[in-house]
């Protein structure tokens, strides 16, 4: 069944769309704050379609994120109490947890550690200002954390090029169902732990 291929192909088009830029920098900005998707769904493809402009869609990515960061963390100093039930209802308390013993382990580096971790930024955009965090510092270590992956995503679809679209497109269905059948397994053991 080729349904992977169909989405891979719509998904190239929308990302040679003229307002493609302005929509990974909204997607990069709520992220970090309140949204639960990722910008490298949107800087990936971009970048693949046009390597050329890699860099730039990788600092607009960065700068977007950072910028929706400054918006999480007020969020953590002023509107804490008022999320903290959708952070249990979304299943991200326990994250927020585990980010905040992050922050007291080790401060000002769980921030760069936040660009590479699989808890979700804005829980540490939130929780640097819960913890009362110093602005100037956040902004600093965000802007590399962030920019590093970023940067990195958009090296490697710039490097891979036509050649890693053409493979893509070649093997995206195979890729596709075997990244089904992994969730399935991972949902499978994991719910009989």
């Amino acid at each position: 069944m080729r349904l992977f291929s169909a989405l891979y192909e719509r998904v190239m088009i929308w990302s040679r769309h003229p307002h493609a830029p302005r929509y990974l920098a909204g997607l990069s900005f709520a992220e970090s704050s309140f949204f639960p998707i990722p910008p490298d769904v949107m800087l990936a493809p971009m970048t693949l379609a046009n390597p050329k402009r890699a860099w730039y869609f990788a600092l607009l990515t960065t700068l977007a994120s950072v910028v929706g960061g400054v918006l999480g963390f007020y969020i953590g100093v002023f509107a804490f109490e008022m999320i903290e039930p959708l952070l249990h209802d979304a299943g991200y308390y326990p994250k927020y947890l585990q980010a905040k013993g992050w922050f007291e382990e080790w401060g000002f580096w769980a921030i760069f550690v936040a660009g590479f971790s699989p808890i979700p930024y804005k829980v540490f955009t939130i929780t640097a200002g819960v913890i009362s965090m110093s602005l100037l510092p956040f902004v600093l270590a965000s802007f590399v954390g962030r920019g590093a992956r970023f940067f990195l995503v958009a090296a490697l679809m710039a490097w891979g090029g036509e050649r890693m679209e053409a493979g893509l497109k070649k093997y995206i269905d195979r890729i596709g169902w075997l990244v089904v059948l992994f969730l399935v397994g991972f949902i499978l053991v994991y719910s009989y732990r």
